[in-house]
Formats: structure tokens, C-alpha cells, sequence
């Protein structure tokens, strides 16, 4: 349980996860007094007409203020805005569109692409890496989608300067199932149970670590599915347990709301967000949106480290100092922990799909599982190898 008085030191369980307080929390009304900046607030949302406030990100002082705003939105109120008019050029959209396309086309006939996050596989087409894929394939259409002032806006106003983008593109095709109420990476990729290990603090921290975003690439009414959408879901402290919880996701299909795009909008959003991809009840609709996922700068640890070369030497000690008694069980976790990447992400999810869940195996796991059960050493090399060129390729 959670120790309220200090503030969320401690573990979130399943107990801390209050429905009513997520009721009561979720309820909320945005006051348009609160978002001076908006053009207007619907369904809680408040609406940025970007081609009115374009020329005021070129004047700091108000660059400033428009970027607070968006921060306070994110943080401590509704968790999302959308920018209406973010591409005025929308010729730019359709050309990375048909960019997206060719790429889809290509990878279906070569049977990529597979796997997807809270959606069952081949529900839809996801383009995994569209970022690089993108650039390589038509730098120009490129550097005009990504030359782009008020997405810059957006990712400085949360995670501030420095930020690194990614890019999967989906697309809905008619008849394509909505998906199931979550919160977004990090925490938002592991199970309960995972989740669970991490203490109320890191909970409360991992949303400040990344930004989520659509770039509308068609215009989307709602039969056609746009994100479904709960606003201040993301002050509920236990939410990365909560959206697991099926009488939280029931809440969320009640209260949750959709904001009609049009290509060239934006929406940008706290990955605490609970939210959804909509249902495509449309019958000619295919609907693009290019997911933006923009990473803080300050989620690098200090020093870069060869951590398969130490898997690979440490490996002979472990199997010898747990077979002779010299470290128990907890004692070569800790040693392993040390050692290995226990954490799956950045990976090329092309080729290192989330298939059977939303993380693929880690380092760390190949190595536990390598001293568990008695590997060789060059089972252990040639498993650590793959894993390599899985991330990698």
C-alpha cells in the first residue's frame, strides 16, 4: 500500500486502486479561464488554432507563456490539447502519406510489421521505426514534415529542449477493432505485475519522460475512430495498475471522449493518458495517423557500457559461485542486474516485435535464463549475438 502522508513513498497494489476516487477525479470540467491561449475547449479538451498563434512562437516572451500553458494542460489538468491547423500545408502530409503507403504495400508482400501494442496483430497497419524510414526514403519530405514549429512547440512545452523523436505509423483500415484503455510507455508497457515492482515514486515520474502525439494524415470523423481519449486520467496516481483493472476500463468506455480531426491537426498527450484507439465503424474511411513518441534528453544513463561482452565473461563465474553455494539465488540476480540490459527499449521493432506482449525479451533475461538452466557458453554467445542483431538491424 501506499503511504499517503509521505507523499506516494512506497508500492502501488491493486488495493490502492480506488474506483471512485478515479470517478470523482476523472469528472472534472476544464475551465476555458484556465487556457487563455485556447481557441476553445471541447469535451474537455482545449482546441489551439495554430495558425493564429503561429506568429507568436517567434516572440519569446509569448513562446514562453504559450509553452507553460501547454505544460500546466499536460501535467496538473486535462493531459491533452490539440492543435487545429498544425500542418497548414497539408500537401506535406500527403506526400509523406503516400511515403507511408509504399512503405506499407511493401511490407505486407514481405510479411513485416507484425505485432502490435493492445491490439491483436494484422487489426491494422503499423509502421514500426516511420521515423528513419521516412527520412532515408525522402529526406526532403522529410526535413518540410519535421520542419515543423508548432510540433517543436509541443515536444519542448513537456519534456523541454534536446528531445528525441520516434515515429510509428498506423493506420485503421474500415471495420478495424478499437483497442483496450492503457497508459503509454514506459510503465505503460509492462504488465501489473511488473509495474507493480517499481516503488510509487518512479510511477509518478515515468510520464515526464515522454510525450505522445498524432499527426492526423486524413481527416477523421468520429465513426472513423480517433483516439479515444479520458481526460485527467493522468493524475491518478496508481493508473499503470489501474488500466489493467477491468472495472477501470469499463469507467473509461463510459466517460471517455472523441475529438473529430482534420488532416493537418495535431493532438499531443501525457503518456499517463488513459486512451484508446477508436473502433473504424466508417465504410470507406482508412485512418492514418503518424504516432509521434518524443523521449526526454535525460533518459541516458552517464557512461556508455559494452554490456554483452560483460554478459559473456561473467556468465563461467555465475554458473561456478551458484553451484558451489557461494551466491544464492537473490545474490546472482543482484549480480546479473549489475551486468546485463535489463530493460528491452530502444529496439527495432521490426525485427524485434513485441509478439506474446508488449516488451520483447531483455538482455537480462537471456542471461537469467542462460544461468537457470545451465547454458553453454556459446549457446549463451550466439543467443546474446541474436538479440543484438534483432535491436539493431
Amino acid at each position: 500500500m501506499v503511504n499517503q502522508e509521505l507523499g506516494f513513498v512506497g508500492y502501488f497494489d491493486r488495493e490502492s486502486c480506488d474506483l471512485d476516487e478515479f470517478k470523482v477525479l476523472t469528472s472534472q470540467t476544464l475551465s476555458a479561464e484556465t487556457v487563455p491561449f485556447a481557441a476553445s475547449v471541447e469535451k474537455n479538451v482545449p482546441v489551439y488554432d495554430m495558425q493564429a498563434l503561429s506568429p507568436g512562437l517567434e516572440r519569446p516572451d509569448t513562446r514562453r507563456a504559450l509553452l507553460a500553458e501547454w505544460g500546466r494542460v499536460l501535467g496538473k489538468s486535462a493531459g491533452v490539447i490539440a492543435l487545429k491547423g498544425a500542418y497548414p500545408d497539408t500537401s506535406i502530409i500527403d506526400r509523406a502519406t503516400d511515403v507511408f503507403r509504399e512503405i506499407i504495400e511493401e511490407e505486407r508482400q514481405g510479411g513485416a510489421g507484425e505485432g502490435d501494442h493492445f491490439a491483436a496483430s494484422g487489426a491494422n497497419d503499423r509502421v514500426w521505426n516511420a521515423l528513419q524510414k521516412q527520412c532515408l526514403r525522402d529526406p526532403e519530405g522529410f526535413a518540410l514534415y519535421f520542419g515543423n514549429t508548432a510540433v517543436a512547440a509541443a515536444c519542448e512545452a513537456w519534456l523541454g529542449p534536446n528531445y528525441q523523436v520516434t515515429a510509428q505509423i498506423n493506420q485503421v483500415r474500415p471495420g478495424g477493432k478499437a483497442q483496450q484503455a492503457h497508459r503509454d510507455y514506459h510503465l505503460g508497457f509492462q504488465s501489473a505485475e511488473s509495474a507493480a515492482r517499481y516503488p510509487a515514486q518512479a510511477h509518478l515520474v515515468t510520464a515526464s519522460l515522454t510525450l505522445q502525439g498524432a499527426v492526423a494524415h486524413c481527416d477523421m470523423p468520429v465513426e472513423s475512430g480517433p483516439t479515444k481519449l479520458l481526460p485527467f486520467s493522468q493524475l491518478y496516481p496508481p493508473g499503470y495498475l489501474a488500466f489493467h483493472d477491468e472495472a477501470h476500463r469499463a469507467h473509461f468506455e463510459d466517460s471517455c471522449i472523441q475529438l473529430p480531426l482534420e488532416k493537418g491537426d495535431a493532438v499531443f498527450f501525457n503518456p499517463a493518458l488513459f486512451h484508446a484507439a477508436g473502433a473504424n465503424s466508417s465504410a470507406d474511411i482508412n485512418r492514418m495517423a503518424n504516432l509521434l513518441q518524443i523521449s526526454s534528453a535525460f533518459g541516458r544513463a552517464m557512461e556508455s557500457v559494452d554490456r554483452r561482452a560483460m554478459s559473456a565473461a561473467v556468465f563461467p563465474s555465475l554458473i561456478a559461485l551458484k553451484q558451489r553455494g557461494a551466491l544464492d539465488a537473490a545474490q546472482v540476480a543482484a549480480a546479473i542486474a549489475a551486468t546485463a540490459e535489463g530493460y528491452p527499449f530502444p529496439t527495432n521493432l521490426d525485427t524485434d516485435p513485441p509478439v506474446g506482449g508488449n516488451a520483447p525479451e531483455s538482455q537480462a533475461d537471456i542471461l537469467r535464463r542462460a544461468v537457470a538452466e545451465g547454458w553453454t557458453q556459446a549457446r549463451l554467445a550466439q543467443s546474446l549475438s541474436a538479440r543484438n542483431q534483432r535491436q539493431a538491424a
